[in-house]
């Protein structure tokens, strides 16, 4: 599989596209009004603690307090709690192991002592950021602390040394372990690691390299959380291209391109410390037309707006978000290749489970995704879509749990949330639907407008001598003056009131507004329901 990186820089944004194959796989986004701020590092102050939901809302300055689950607290050593002014001489640590024989009440006590970790209200604790605020949910965070670097992520508050189940030869594993252990009792230091795959037959030097710089970015932590108030933000992780750099150029990646000569310089910089022998692999993009034009990706991106993607074999999909979940449906289209119809929903079946896993990770869909296929009968084809499913998610970074079809064609999908999906980030809702891509009839608002002239007449005390300006939408305005005698001349006649028909394209298809000529006062509110 051919994979490319490619980045696109203007003034006010960054793009960088990861392609499989020429075709769009991921795409990142950075602007103003949607800045990553995942693996940001704050000291913040806990507003509340629910037991209720096992969980703490933590102020960080945003709008909404952040949310931190009970299982997301991690323990932290007594120099650090106090560094952040919590006092640790009250803790008795022999407490904390209960004597061999428990009884239920000890049971009881140890259990609640996991689900009510020690946090108190105006409380100071560090916190990192992992989820993006999604809708009307703030930001996630978590409080066992992971810094990553281009070899290792640098775990401050564990001890223990894991390296990547992607590297599978044993010997290289104990030689990368052997390397951090070594560096952490020349030190005399506690921490913990994790051996990314990227260090696999990494020079000793490099992986020493990645854990100075880390350490020294935790050195500058705790020196913010001592100097800081509450709350505050004491680390900031790389730009979004430095970031892309770090997790994703491997050796997989045939080429980096970009068209900013200062990001170029950013990414050369980076890897001369952290990857020397991927810099060649770099290139700045130098003629005028728009690189993701050429490369085909801005037409790529333009497609995710739409809900139906419409398959080679004359197939589609249909993807539909709702409050809950995602629905995807499948639909056969004109596709009839060969007359025995389980082999024609097959073939479809199994294109579509391929381009609905990459549309799911283009659009960084996320949470629960219920995929309705064509319905196929024998039990092996079932399974050959679960497994072509499966086999395509395996080039997915995010956590996905597929459940196997069911007995009526349907797929059930969770698939890790980080951040906003790729739609909603690029889109708003439509003021007109209020997203649901329907919008009320001209007809339906015409008898909306009737009702309220009605209501007026018979809650006024007016004389139907009294003059009204009625605002209206143009795609009303029409239907309202269409006819001999126009709608709108019927219903003045028909209540005895004298009106003013007036085009507002400002006002939304659905709204209308009755002026009062007298003191040009707006009275729609005051007979409304």
């Amino acid at each position: 599989m051919k994979k490319e990186i490619i980045s696109s820089s203007t003034s006010n944004e960054n793009r960088i596209a990861i392609t499989e194959d020429g075709k769009l796989a991921e795409l990142f986004m950075e602007n103003p009004q949607n800045e990553r701020i995942i693996g940001d590092i704050y000291l913040g102050r806990v507003a509340k603690v629910i037991p209720g939901i096992k969980a703490a809302f933590i102020d960080l300055g945003f709008k909404q307090d952040a949310f931190l689950h009970f299982s997301d607290v991690g323990e932290q050593s007594d120099e650090f709690k106090n560094l952040l002014g919590i006092d640790t001489s009250d803790i008795d640590e022999e407490d904390e192991e209960e004597p061999p024989q428990q009884t239920e009440t000890s049971q009881q006590n140890r259990s609640r002592r996991y689900e009510l970790p020690r946090l108190e209200r105006d409380q100071n604790i560090v916190v990192q950021i992992t989820k993006e605020p999604v809708g009307n949910k703030g930001v996630r965070v978590t409080s066992k602390i992971a810094i990553p670097g281009r070899y290792l992520v640098f775990l401050p508050f564990e001890n223990k040394v894991n390296a990547s189940k992607q590297i599978q030869n044993l010997k290289e594993k104990r030689r990368l372990k052997y390397i951090v252990k070594d560096f952490k009792r020349s030190k005399s230091l506690e921490f913990g690691a994790i051996i990314r795959t990227v260090a696999e037959n990494q020079d000793e030097n490099a992986i020493i390299e990645d854990l100075d710089l880390l350490l020294n970015a935790w050195k500058e932590i705790e020196k913010n959380v001592k100097n800081e108030k509450a709350p505050a933000l004491i680390y900031k992780d790389l730009s979004l291209t430095s970031s892309v750099i770090r997790d994703l150029f491997r050796g997989d990646v045939v080429k980096v391109i970009t068209d900013s000569k200062k990001q170029y310089k950013e990414i050369i910089s980076y890897l001369k410390v952290t990857g020397p022998d991927l810099v060649d692999k770099v290139e700045l993009y130098k003629n005028p037309e728009p690189i993701f034009d050429v490369y085909g990706i801005e037409k790529e991106i333009q497609q995710t707006l739409n809900k139906r993607i419409t398959l080679k074999s004359g197939g589609y999909i249909f993807i539909e978000h709702t409050e809950a979940m995602v629905v995807i449906d499948v639909n056969s289209g004109k596709y009839a290749r060969s007359k025995d119809q389980e082999t024609n929903s097959l073939k479809t079946n199994l294109e579509a489970a391929r381009e609905i896993v990459r549309q799911l990770r283009l659009r960084d869909i996320g949470g629960i995704i219920v995929i309705d296929f064509i319905d196929v009968y024998d039990d092996k084809n079932k399974k050959k879509i679960y497994d072509e499913i499966k086999k395509e998610f395996k080039k997915d970074r995010a956590k996905v749990t597929v459940l196997p079809m069911s007995e009526f064609g349907i797929v059930q999908i969770t698939r890790q949330r980080v951040r906003q999906s790729l739609i909603k980030s690029i889109s708003e809702t439509c003021p007109m639907c209020g997203g649901t891509g329907m919008v009320e009839s001209s007809t339906n608002i015409i008898i909306r407008i009737e009702r309220w002239i009605k209501r007026y007449k018979s809650q006024s005390n007016k004389l139907s001598t009294t003059k009204l300006i009625l605002k209206v939408n143009p795609q009303v305005y029409k239907p309202l003056k269409e006819g001999t005698i126009s709608h709108i001349t019927r219903i003045s006649f028909k209540y005895l009131v004298r009106m003013k028909l007036v085009e507002e394209p400002s006002l939304a298809l659905q709204d209308f507004r009755f002026i009062r000529v007298k003191d040009n006062k707006d009275i729609t509110g005051e007979y409304s329901n």
